[in-house]
Parts: C-alpha cells; sequence; structure tokens
C-alpha cells in the first residue's frame, strides 16, 4: 500500500509523540508532516504546490495558539484546493459548541483524544482502518 501524506496539527509535543508511536504502533502506512499552531498550518497548506507535501489527511487539534482549529478548518474548507482533504478532529474537547461548530464548518469526524495510551492507539487504529481502507479518498 501506498503511503499516505497526514498533516497533524498539534501544539502539545506530548500528543505529538503519542500520535506518532501511535501511527507507528498501529502500522498506519504515511509520511507525516506537523504543524504547532495554527498560523503555521496555514503557511504549510498554502505552500503544498511548492516545497511542502500535499495532505491526504489532516489530524487537527482545536487548542490551538495564534489561530485556533476551528479558523484551520474554516481556511481549508473555504480553499478551492484544500476542501475536499478530510479533516479528523482530534481533540480533547467535549463541548458540544465545538462539536456543532466544527461540524457546521464541515470537519469530517469529530474525535476525542483518550488520555489512555492504549485507547489511543486503538483509536487511531480505527482512524488508519477507516481513512486507509474503508474510505476512497479524492486524488491529490
Amino acid at each position: 500500500m501506498k503511503p499516505i501524506e497526514i498533516l497533524l496539527i498539534e501544539d502539545n509535543p506530548g500528543d505529538v509523540r503519542l500520535t506518532i508511536e501511535a501511527l507507528q504502533e498501529a502500522r498506519v502506512a504515511n509520511h507525516l508532516s506537523f504543524a504547532k499552531d495554527g498560523e503555521e498550518a496555514i503557511a504549510f497548506l498554502q505552500n503544498t504546490e511548492g516545497k511542502n507535501p500535499f495532505p491526504d489527511l489532516i489530524l487537527l487539534d482545536l487548542n490551538l495558539p495564534r489561530i485556533s482549529g476551528a479558523e484551520v478548518l474554516e481556511f481549508i474548507k473555504n480553499n478551492g484546493l484544500l476542501k475536499r482533504i478530510p479533516v479528523v478532529i482530534l481533540t480533547t474537547s467535549q463541548a458540544e459548541q465545538d462539536i456543532v461548530k466544527t461540524y457546521n464548518l464541515h470537519a469530517n469526524c469529530y474525535i476525542n483524544k483518550p488520555v489512555d495510551f492504549d485507547k489511543f492507539i486503538h483509536v487511531i487504529r480505527m482512524i488508519g482502518d477507516f481513512w486507509l481502507h474503508v474510505v476512497k479518498l479524492p486524488p491529490r
């Protein structure tokens, strides 16, 4: 299977390490790029026709510095080139207003990050299975 390009937008270094470990443990074939805040994420996405790889899937935290995850999602879904990229909200927020807001902005799914490592691996494995084996991703 050809690796997919995943963009992880996450400001917490611990969650970045946990996600990397979970992707490796789940054996999700991928190339992973990172953005540590909303501003860096938008800059990365604006340069996908240049030096940055075009993501097949975006894992987006909501609680980001500088530019919020919701604003990044809105930028993605209002951009003709980017709007077809599936965006998985992967966040600790369980607030109903966050769930409603992100679905109104056309998030593809909303997942609460488990704090338990084994449960987190299971969630990442399920994300990988669904987005890599069940769903047909749009062409780049």
